[in-house]
Formats: structure tokens, C-alpha cells, sequence
């Protein structure tokens, strides 16, 4: 075993950091040298998280095929009149995930987790001709239970309803085989994303998911952001005993940016399915009345060859010059972000970030928490929503000129292992309208102190920096 494990080191140092980050390749190295066999082993399963060949080259073409179908939209003008890193944003979302900035949207946002629902519900009701429908996770309970039916209703009256869902982030949630018995028995179109399934030729990296949250009806109404289809307890019954219930945030959607979310899922049916839904994508015909918003969709994930929404998080952090609100239930960030967004509060940028007082998932807290002291030192205000609820919202600010929300934390996880969808937003009275949410968190928030948090007992600065370990190992 000595000759195998020296071997197993030496191989390690040659192939471990080849296209990885320092850090993360270093954890992987540290990981192989304690435990050789089965850090090799578990590096086997775990450390590449790109998707397969075949899915990234069907990637690039969908990309490719989508800017020839909106190459016209590049010559017309936005009526936008900010600043000029709001476009150059605007130009860097549009090389790297294909989709260009779009005038004339109507946004409406939904802090309710169950008035959301409600209002998704409704919108399939009033579905003609298809509702397309992906979520990271599903569930058929007590607060879903309308949901499902209206679909089941549509599919019944012609409506073509698609449906996807990740396959292990739901798998993991109860009542799973009530959900399918639930499609099964319907004439809705199901397929679960990303499968597992060894024995059908289906595998990956285990911990790979499609994290993001799309409902599109008849291509006039769209619906994003943080929430998952599952009642807010997440049928853990230790959830209900400490009434611990998900906070969100999502949007409401009318405009030719639903098209655009029409596309992103188009592009994630067509790669469970191989079926091609060009033929109901109408990427500029609109017939609805316009809105004041300019929106633009982002998608990300490991089919792409470049991490797009870290990119865009980034660039806009560095173009701040006033103030910076980030609210991010699993703020777990990169070398890149730490720097950018430490050194926006270092120049005199305005910086807050909203977190759960208490998380959810112990290792991604703890690792979470080792960056709260850097944070401070830096002059980044933080403000912990109480426990017991989790604040599972997914947004940002910067100045008076943009906001973004979607399904994307601001972690490792969602920058290279996930894939996700942001949306970009500028014009009309948006960041004002996430302003009044982010007021709305403070007024309930407690502010960390920084003598508090270096006053911490040492066995939790332990586990907090073994936790930061962890988290790149990607």
C-alpha cells in the first residue's frame, strides 16, 4: 500500500490542478494526500463538474442558433439612458449566455410564498396553448396540490404542459413517489433533469443539478426567482416543529423577457428529450402591452464553457460607485468575489449583505461563516435574518441602476456545479422596488458586530474554517 499510495500522490500532483481554481485544486490535493485511496476515489466521482461532451456541444449550438434568431434585436437601440457599465454588462451577458437586453417589461414581485404559488396557479388556469414548467424541486402537498391540478386540468382540455424537474434535489424531498404516481396519471409531459440512473446509461457526477425555477404560459406570462414548488417546511417535520418556513422572493413577468426564459427552458427540454421547441419560440413578436423594464436572462451552469453568472456578479460589483445590497442565503464565495466585493466596501461603496441568522445546511453555513470576519474587517455591513425562517431569496442591487434576481446563490456551488438563471433588470422603478424588499429585511434583521463575531468561541472558528475547506472541493 505505501508504493500504491506514494503513486497515487505523485500521479495527483500532475493531473489534480489541470483547469481547476488554486484553491479548489488544492483542497482535492490535501484530500488525496491524508486519505490517498479514497480521496482518488472520491475525486473520481466528484472532481469534474462539467457535463458531458455531447450536452456541452448541443449547449454551444442551441447558443449559436439563438443569436442568429435574435441577431436583428442587436440593432435596435434600448431606450436606456444609465450609465455606461450598465451596457457593458448589458454586452458581456449577451457573449456569454446569448440572450440580448430587452425594453418594454412588465415585473411584478412576490415576497408571499403562498400568494406566488396562488398567482402561478392562476396563470395556468387561464393557459391556451403550453405551459412550460422547471423547478429544482417539486412536490405534490398541501400548498402545491392547485398547482398540479391546473396542470392535470390543461393538459386534459389540449394544453401541452411540459414539465421538468431535477431528479435528485426532488428524489431527496418526501411524498416523491406521490408525485410521479401524480404525473403518471396525467397527460402532462414529465421528465426529471440531470437523472441519475446508472442502469439507463444515466450518469454524472452525483452532485450536479439544475437548479433553476421557470414557469412559462402560452409565452405571455413568466415566472423566476428563488422558489421551489413545495410548501414552505419542506415536509421535514423538524422544520415544522421549529417553524422554520423559506422566505423568497420571485417575479411576475409580462414581455418579450419571457421569451427569453421560454428559450433557457426550451434549451434544458431539448436536452432531456432531444425534442426541438423552435417552432413555439417567437423571440420578437410581441402583441402585449409594454412595460418600463429592460430585462435581460442569464443563464449558467456547467454546459456553458464559461461561469456566466459569476462573470456578471463581478463586473457589476466593480462598476458600483454607491452602494451594493446582496442577499444570498448561501454566500459562500470565490477568490474573485471576496476581492470584488471587499473592495467595493474598501472604496467607499455603501456594501450590506442579508443572510439567515441560521442556515439550513450545517457545512454551507459554517463555510458561510468563515468569511463573516474578512466581510466586516472590510466595512460590509452584515444583517442576519431570525431564525427560525430562512431567507432563501436571491438578489441583488447596485446603485440606483440595476437589480438582479434568480435561482443563483452567490457560492462556488452555483457558480460551477449548478445550473441557473439570473435576470438582469434596469429601467423603470425596479431597484426601487427592491429596495423597499431589502427594507424590509433590515427592519427584521439583527446586525452583526464585528468585536461579537471575533468573540466567538474558538471550537466555532474551528469548525467554520474546517467547512470552508469543503466547500471547494469542486
Amino acid at each position: 500500500m505505501t508504493i500504491l499510495d506514494f503513486a497515487i500522490r505523485i500521479i495527483a500532483l500532475g493531473v489534480v490542478p489541470g483547469n481547476r481554481r488554486p484553491t479548489t485544486a488544492m483542497a482535492w490535493l490535501l484530500c488525496i494526500f491524508f486519505l490517498p485511496v479514497p480521496g482518488i476515489i472520491l475525486f473520481t466521482l466528484f472532481g469534474n463538474h462539467r457535463l458531458s461532451e455531447q450536452r456541452v456541444e448541443r449547449q454551444t449550438l442551441i447558443n449559436r442558433r439563438v443569436r442568429d434568431n435574435t441577431r436583428e434585436l442587436e440593432a435596435q437601440s434600448s431606450s436606456y439612458l444609465g450609465p455606461e457599465w450598465v451596457m457593458s454588462a448589458v454586452e458581456l451577458n449577451r457573449r456569454l449566455g446569448s440572450l440580448p437586453s430587452l425594453d418594454g417589461n412588465k415585473v411584478e414581485l412576490q415576497r408571499d410564498y403562498e400568494q406566488s404559488i396562488r398567482e402561478m396557479t392562476e396563470a395556468v388556469r387561464a393557459a391556451e396553448h403550453y405551459v412550460h414548467v422547471e423547478f429544482y424541486i417539486m412536490s405534490y402537498d398541501a400548498v402545491t396540490r392547485d398547482f398540479f391540478a391546473a396542470l392535470q386540468d390543461a393538459a386534459s382540455r389540449g394544453v401541452k404542459v411540459r414539465l421538468l424537474f431535477d431528479h435528485i434535489g426532488t428524489l431527496r424531498v418526501k411524498g416523491y413517489r406521490q408525485l410521479l404516481k401524480e404525473l403518471k396519471s396525467s397527460a402532462i409531459q414529465w421528465h426529471p433533469m440531470l437523472p441519475i440512473q446508472p442502469l439507463r446509461g444515466h450518469w454524472r457526477r452525483p452532485d450536479l443539478r439544475n437548479h433553476r425555477k421557470i414557469l412559462v404560459v402560452d409565452g405571455v406570462l413568466g415566472f423566476t426567482g428563488s422558489q421551489n414548488l413545495v410548501e414552505p417546511g419542506y415536509r421535514k417535520p423538524g422544520n415544522h416543529r421549529l417553524g422554520r418556513k423559506w422566505v423568497e422572493l420571485m417575479s411576475r413577468l409580462e414581455g418579450p423577457v419571457v421569451d427569453e426564459l421560454n428559450v433557457v427552458f426550451a434549451t434544458d427540454w431539448n436536452m432531456e428529450t432531444d425534442e426541438n421547441l423552435e417552432q413555439e419560440l417567437s423571440l420578437y413578436e410581441w402583441t402585449y402591452e409594454p412595460g418600463d423594464v429592460t430585462c435581460q436572462v442569464v443563464p449558467s451552469g456547467p454546459g456553458f464553457t464559461t461561469e456566466n453568472n459569476l462573470r456578471l456578479f463581478t463586473s457589476l460589483i466593480y462598476s458600483a460607485s454607491e452602494r451594493i445590497s446582496i442577499t444570498s442565503p448561501y454566500f459562500v464565495p470565490d477568490d474573485s468575489l471576496l476581492y470584488a466585493i471587499t473592495t467595493a466596501a474598501q472604496r467607499g461603496v455603501q456594501v450590506e449583505l442579508f443572510v439567515s441568522e441560521r442556515g439550513d445546511q450545517l457545512l454551507v453555513d459554517h463555510a458561510q461563516r468563515s468569511y463573516y470576519e474578512a466581510l466586516l474587517e472590510s466595512g460590509i455591513r452584515i444583517w442576519q435574518y431570525p431564525a427560525p425562517l430562512v431567507l432563501h431569496a436571491k438578489h441583488f442591487t447596485v446603485d440606483n441602476d440595476v437589480a438582479v434576481l434568480g435561482s443563483s446563490n452567490m457560492d462556488m456551488r452555483s457558480f460551477s456545479l449548478n445550473l441557473e438563471v439570473s435576470m438582469m433588470m434596469y429601467g423603470g422603478n425596479i431597484v426601487e422596488k427592491m429596495r423597499q424588499i431589502e427594507d424590509t429585511y433590515r427592519n427584521l434583521s439583527k446586525e452583526l458586530v464585528l468585536e461579537e463575531w471575533r468573540n466567538r468561541p474558538l471550537w466555532q472558528r474551528y469548525i467554520d474554517n474546517v467547512a470552508r475547506l469543503t466547500a471547494t472541493l469542486q
